[in-house]
């Protein structure tokens, strides 16, 4: 006789299993729907312009961009750099070359680049009254991390965890790390904080509290290990 608790245990791995196949279906069909819009890009004309490894290279340039938009919600900037760098080594108009990596990327994803950053603004404007709470969340959780990470620089910590926040609301990750600012001096100030301290100088701070002696304790180690390995050995024979 089948037991509650046994019941509750099947249905709990039929459940998971459920789950895991729908990932899996979901991770399949994205993965196949990328490789389709790269045939698409490959084939359209201003794939077919290019040689397997020139294509290959402004695939890459694409995705870097499509990443700078949703740091900074800019591309226009890195888009000629690349563009300049790969047309001085393959010897191509950086113009031209503009237009193919504007043309590709909107095969690859399916919108311009343009498009994306005004996606951006007005996703960022529709959850401006939404995020207050969990980018103030995230500035606090900065700490934790500093202090059980290893060598964790403030920097580093602020990029991860707005790149939390920017996922977690679909904005740029640039404007996530604003919104933990604001939010972190608008806690200080509704608290009656005499002297507000910006999220950077706080940042500075928790670097010296953590970063700083970490740094100094490898440091340290290093030398000493340089130091033993300098001391001369004696080797003493048989008389």
């Amino acid at each position: 006789m089948t037991t509650a608790q046994e019941t509750l245990k099947t249905e709990q791995q039929f459940n998971g299993a459920v789950h895991h196949q729908t990932g899996d279906n979901a991770a399949m069909n994205a993965e196949n729907a990328h490789h389709e819009r790269l045939s698409k890009a490959r084939e359209s004309f201003a794939g077919r312009l290019l040689t397997d490894a020139q294509f290959s290279e402004a695939i890459h340039i694409t995705e870097i961009l499509e990443r700078e938009i949703y740091k900074s919600g800019s591309f226009k900037d890195k888009l000629g750099d690349y563009a300049y760098a790969m047309g001085r080594s393959e010897s191509m108009d950086p113009k031209r070359l503009e237009t193919t990596i504007r043309d590709l990327y909107r095969e690859r994803t399916g919108q311009t680049m343009f498009q994306l950053c005004e996606n951006l603004k007005e996703r960022e404007a529709a959850v401006q009254s939404q995020t207050q709470d969990i980018a103030l969340n995230a500035a606090h959780e900065i700490e934790a991390m500093m202090a059980n990470g290893n060598k964790m620089t403030f920097n580093r910590a602020l990029s991860e965890k707005a790149q939390m926040v920017a996922d977690e609301y679909g904005v740029r990750d640039n404007h996530a790390k604003k919104l933990m600012a604001d939010a972190f001096v608008a806690e200080q100030r509704a608290t009656g904080v005499e002297e507000v301290v910006e999220l950077r100088d706080w940042g500075k701070e928790l670097d010296e509290k953590y970063y700083r002696p970490q740094i100094e304790q490898e440091k340290q180690a290093r030398a000493e290990a340089k130091q033993d390995k300098q001391v001369p050995t004696r080797l003493f024979g048989r008389r």
